[in-house]
């Protein structure tokens, strides 16, 4: 963990540990960020951007990146320019959340980028439009089979079980789930699934089960 804010790091490694992540070094600059990483290599080193002395956060993940790749970054920052999560996409982050998260949907993006997936703030998302303008209710604009299919990649089902239990090809699921990430916005399942559960966007919807 690398944040200027001492109380913050101590609190949130306190509130990481109890759900089961251990934290190798909790450190107030970047250049001990990177010394960190360098002698631990972690999993994933979470980072701020703002800092009072150089190098400031987005040079750090960079060095991270470039250096250290079995590293993944997680960004969690108060910023929310949009411009910024343009330029970390490009060093190669993993994730990118603002500070107002709770510590479930940290804990939640952890999962998923240990999954190898990637997890950026639905509110950035919004402001850079990457693929076409993404609405806060874009799942409105889903059809009855896609909301079906983001309904079964929240409880997990793979494209085979989502075939067998909508009795269709896997090739149409593949068409339904590809239809589905561009209303979204976002790439992967892992990123469809965090957005659909951080936003509560199936609230009225039943997950299906497992068949």
């Amino acid at each position: 963990m690398c944040d200027d804010n001492r109380i913050l790091c101590e609190a949130l490694g306190v509130a990481l540990e109890r759900h089961g992540h251990e934290i190798l070094a909790a450190v107030t600059s970047t250049r001990r960020g990177i010394a960190a990483v360098a002698a631990h290599h972690p999993d994933v080193c979470l980072l701020d951007l703002r800092f009072p002395d150089p190098p400031d956060g987005l040079m750090a993940a960079h060095i991270i990146r470039a250096f250290y790749p079995g590293t993944a970054v997680l960004v969690l920052s108060g910023m929310i320019d949009p411009a910024v999560r343009s330029t970390v996409e490009e060093i190669g982050v993993s994730g990118f959340l603002r500070k107002d998260h709770n510590v479930g949907q940290l804990v939640s993006a952890l999962d998923v980028i240990a999954a190898g997936g990637v997890v950026f703030d639905p509110l950035l998302s919004r402001l850079t439009p990457a693929g076409g303008p993404r609405c806060a209710n874009s799942a409105h604009y889903l059809t009855r089979r896609e909301k079906e299919v983001l309904q079964r990649i929240v409880a997990g089902q793979s494209t085979v079980q989502m075939s067998r239990g909508m009795n269709i090809s896997t090739s149409t699921v593949r068409s339904y789930v590809k239809d589905m990430l561009a209303k979204l916005g976002v790439h992967t399942r892992l990123e469809a699934a965090f957005r659909a559960t951080s936003e509560n966007l199936l609230a009225d919807q039943r997950i299906q089960p497992l068949l």
